[in-house]
């Protein structure tokens, strides 16, 4: 059955049906959008149940439809009843499309289209904040659900929207209500975030609301964290790493690389006053944060594995050809057993190293990882095998490492 079956049966029972949020919105833009949601006017729970008796139902606060791979819910309005963003008391009985769209966050996603007529349903201008790319918030309603400052800097991102000062502040107001929310819902923001183009602005929007330091304290810290002009024209620590962190956009998709490009430096943020603009050691200084972070947020242990490895290594990394023949090996093999790998590390690299603005960032200079590629490949297991016909041990490991010194050499001679 057809999207315009399904309105043309709801319509028969003078119901309409109206595709909302996110699909109205990135259909106005040109963008594709897989998630189709349906809101239905008109008709009850029941009625709906009776034209549809193939429909799914799941849901505990409200009852969503699942047809056709679709999701299908009455139109409703909510008043909040408590703290965080679940108390909420739900009405379904004869609400218009018009009433469901006002209790929706910002004017961008409280837009809705007739199935049928195609009529856009626009009564917060939407489509103007649209064509100005702006977030607004539609009303002081938006403070009823602290899981909106979130979302409004994930949007932010992934349009590449300003977000309006009105709704800025009232971001700033929900505060104190953030920590009421859980880490996998803060933390699957995040995640959608890191994969936008340019994931800084999340954070940029963060921090222009004055709500960074709950969630993201280690993040906050940086900002200030001053460092050698000649090395960082850009500014602060927390600057340093919003570049790193869109560079890593620019090459990998990887969440966890992107990641781990955004806690690489975090071990400035740990920098005693007295030592800026210098950070010596802030690779040691590194790992406590980031498992404060990962605490809070609840990060996958793959994830926090690999920050680990960006924040040991990637000042080594960046020296890579400045190291003795043997440190180059010993690094080339404690990063290539890592989670994040030597691909992995030297995107984190590049990302470092490259400065505001460069387009091409894969600076041949700090290309290490097509080298320990190919030793690991050329001298591995078989070949000590072969050669010494030694069995795996000490012995076996240390021959090892000694012929990939040898080999290191003659690649460079």
């Amino acid at each position: 059955m057809t999207i315009i079956e399904i309105a043309k049966k709801i319509n028969q029972y003078d119901g309409r049906l109206y595709l909302v949020g996110g699909a109205v919105r990135d259909k106005i833009l040109g963008k594709e959008n897989k998630d189709e949601d349906y809101c239905i006017t008109g008709i009850s729970e029941e009625e709906f149940i009776k034209l549809f008796p193939n429909a799914k139902t799941q849901g505990k606060a409200f009852s969503v439809f699942i047809l056709e791979n679709k999701e299908f819910a009455m139109a409703r309005t909510e008043k909040k009843t408590g703290l965080g963003h679940k108390n909420f008391k739900i009405n379904i009985n004869n609400i218009t499309i018009e009433q469901d769209l006002r209790r929706r966050d910002i004017t961008i996603n409280a837009i809705a289209q007739d199935v049928l007529t195609g009529e856009i349903i626009d009564p917060f201008n939407g489509e103007k904040d649209l064509k100005e790319k702006r977030i607004k918030a539609i009303s002081e309603s938006f403070k009823e659900d602290p899981l909106r400052v979130y979302r409004v800097a994930r949007f932010a991102a992934e349009l590449e929207f300003e977000v309006e000062e009105s709704t800025l502040e009232m971001m700033y107001s929900l505060k104190d209500e953030l920590l009421t929310l859980s880490k996998e819902r803060v933390f699957e923001e995040l995640k959608k975030a890191l994969r936008t183009k340019k994931p800084s602005i999340f954070f940029e929007i963060l921090k222009k609301a004055n709500v960074l330091d709950i969630h993201f304290k280690e993040i906050y810290d940086l900002i200030g964290a001053i460092q050698p002009e000649k090395y960082h024209p850009e500014g602060d620590s927390y600057n340093h790493t919003m570049i790193a962190l869109d560079n890593s956009a620019k090459i990998t998709t990887e969440e966890k690389i992107r990641f781990s490009a955004l806690v690489h430096d975090l071990g400035k943020g740990q920098t005693p006053k007295e030592m800026y603009p210098h950070h010596y050691g802030h690779e040691e200084r590194g790992i406590e944060p980031l498992k404060r972070l990962a605490k809070t947020l609840g990060i996958p242990e793959e994830w926090k594995k690999c920050g680990v490895t960006a924040i040991k290594e990637h000042m080594k990394g960046g020296i890579f050809n400045q190291m003795t023949v043997s440190k180059k090996v010993s690094f080339l093999e404690r990063v290539s057993k890592s989670r994040l790998g030597l691909q992995g590390l030297q995107i984190i690299v590049y990302s470092d190293r490259a400065r505001h603005g460069e387009e091409n960032i894969e600076n041949e200079e700090y290309n290490f990882a097509k080298l320990g590629k190919k030793m690991l490949q050329e001298i591995d297991g078989e070949y000590i095998k072969k050669k010494y016909n030694i069995k795996p041990g000490k012995e076996f490991g240390e021959k090892l490492h000694e012929e990939r010194i040898k080999w290191l050499k003659n690649q460079n001679n």
